[in-house]
């Protein structure tokens, strides 16, 4: 079933300072995140480093998504780039195995900058969703270095009506993204990736938006689509700004886990070590970021700020 309006947030995997998986702190972050109506994708590339888990562990990480989040939130797996559809198909079980709600598809990643044909992905999608019985939602991701061709994301969507649930899209290019809500035509869900184009998405017709930023502030990332959703516009776009710019304080290159992590660290919640071969930013910015966090005067960071 489509929703109107949502958003989810990839979320990070919370280590203990040993570098184990940090089972309280998982159920504690869930928690919040769920409480907050925000839904979850987990174990994914970035900011989950998903590539570090062991498949035990990523058993344990979607199995207590599921015990924690079904119900109140949409509870999805993400998953890492694989090479094979073999290979993907072994995390998907997983998703089955515990009772996540969906699976997201990545595209392949074929090595070495190689760039599979639309009959190799043809293939590979169709293997997933053939060998497969969770819904799948498919994803086209700029980083991997290609898109999703329409033509191939009409044909998925004609041929396995009762299997794609929705498909995330994350591109810079406003062209890609209005072309492909046009060819999915209403037929799943689509969010955009990242907070950037949320309005836009949703001005187009689409769903919303996926975000890491949710790990932090997710009743201001809920707050855009139930604003939105209910017609109070000035309340969305207010919502939005904030979810902007907490966005656009993350100055440290590398990916967006050691920022957030880096914040978990400062604001004193469990989980914030970083798996190796991730290290964690220099503490020496710690004054720079908390000071951009007090300037952004987001509620939900200043009650964070204050426990």
């Amino acid at each position: 079933m489509i929703t109107a309006h949502s958003t989810l947030t990839c979320t990070i995997t919370p280590f203990a300072e040993d570098g184990a998986l940090d089972e309280s702190a998982w159920r504690a972050h869930l928690d919040r995140l769920a409480t907050a109506g925000m839904g979850v994708y987990v174990g994914s590339s970035s900011p989950g480093e998903g590539y570090t888990l062991s498949l035990e562990e990523t058993e344990t990480l979607y199995g207590i998504t599921a015990d924690v989040v079904r119900g109140r939130a949409p509870a999805r797996a993400m998953g890492v780039e694989t090479h094979t559809a073999a290979e993907y198909l072994r995390i998907v079980s997983i998703a089955e195995r515990v009772g996540l709600e969906a699976m997201q598809i990545y595209c392949v990643d074929s090595g070495h900058a190689n760039t599979p044909t639309t009959p190799e992905l043809d293939l590979y999608f169709r293997t997933i969703l053939d060998g497969s019985s969770i819904p799948c939602v498919l994803s086209s991701h700029v980083y991997n270095g290609y898109v999703l061709p329409f033509d191939l994301v009409d044909r998925l969507l004609t041929d396995y009506p009762e299997r794609i649930l929705g498909v995330n899209v994350t591109n810079p290019d406003m062209t890609y993204v209005a072309r492909l809500v046009d060819t999915i035509g209403g037929r799943c869900e689509v969010h955009c990736g990242g907070p950037m184009q949320a309005l836009t998405m949703l001005a187009l017709g689409g769903q919303g938006f996926l975000s890491t930023d949710g790990n932090i502030i997710p009743e201001t990332c809920v707050a855009v689509v139930r604003a939105y959703a209910l017609g109070d516009i000035a309340a969305s776009d207010a919502a939005y700004a904030q979810v902007l710019r907490f966005f656009s304080a993350n100055l440290w290159p590398g990916g967006s886990m050691r920022y957030l992590k880096a914040i978990m660290r400062l604001l004193g919640m469990p989980g914030h070590t970083l798996r190796p071969p991730f290290l964690a930013l220099d503490p020496a910015a710690d004054p720079q970021i908390l000071a951009q966090l007090d300037g952004l005067g987001i509620p939900e960071l200043q009650a964070l700020r204050s426990r």
